[in-house]
């Protein structure tokens, strides 16, 4: 990797003797922001639970519905019930992606609105939503919204990760979160890269 011209995130990170060797393995990450951020959170509803390849068929059956646009709130709520679930989602799933929609409608659930925010209030405006839990916002926070200090401690892949590369040895999940929420602090303000990192050694790209 060429050191002359870091971001700064890398330099930081690099500080981090663990995840120094996974960086330099696996280059420079980018983190950027996607639109329609409302929708983001119901395709990433879709996607739970399931392979990166089963999501994006269900997630390309979704945008068949509307002719291959990203619908609006209203067009989600008027498809119903069942033409949704037709799709391959589950009735809670269906369930769920109604309720985004919904609450979008009645509460301004716009890019604008939703980039002024923080990260707390974006949780704190998300979490009321039936269906929507921390690690979904967390991942919203971090991939649509491009926020660049999230640590996701619940995620199984980035606990599996540090377990493997700090040699966290513990069955004591409270334990095990301390463990990475206090060795997470030294990563701020770029937790969301040093996830990104962590989720790549996890897959073994390293």
């Amino acid at each position: 990797m060429n050191t002359n011209k870091q971001p700064k995130y890398v330099a930081h990170l690099m500080q981090d003797d663990k995840l120094r060797s996974v960086i330099e393995q696996v280059g420079v990450l980018k983190l950027t922001r996607k639109e329609h951020v409302a929708h983001q959170l119901m395709r990433s509803i879709m996607g739970q639970q399931l392979s990166v390849k089963v999501a994006r068929v269900i997630y390309d059956r979704f945008l068949e519905l509307y002719d291959n646009q990203i619908p609006s709130h209203e067009q989600v709520l008027d498809t119903s019930f069942v033409e949704l679930r037709g799709i391959g989602l589950s009735n809670a799933k269906t369930m769920y992606i109604q309720n985004v929609a919904k609450y979008a409608l009645e509460n301004d659930m716009s890019d604008d609105k939703l980039l002024s925010m923080t990260d707390e209030e974006v949780m704190s405006f998300l979490l009321p939503i039936k269906g929507v839990g921390k690690w979904t916002v967390e991942m919203l926070l971090m991939f649509s919204l491009g926020r660049k200090d999230i640590f996701s401690v619940d995620d199984l892949g980035i606990q599996q990760a540090m377990m493997g590369l700090y040699k966290f040895r513990t069955k004591d999940k409270k334990k095990l979160k301390d463990r990475m929420v206090k060795k997470a602090e030294l990563w701020s303000p770029y937790r969301t890269y040093a996830c990104m990192y962590l989720w790549r050694y996890k897959d073994g790209w390293v």
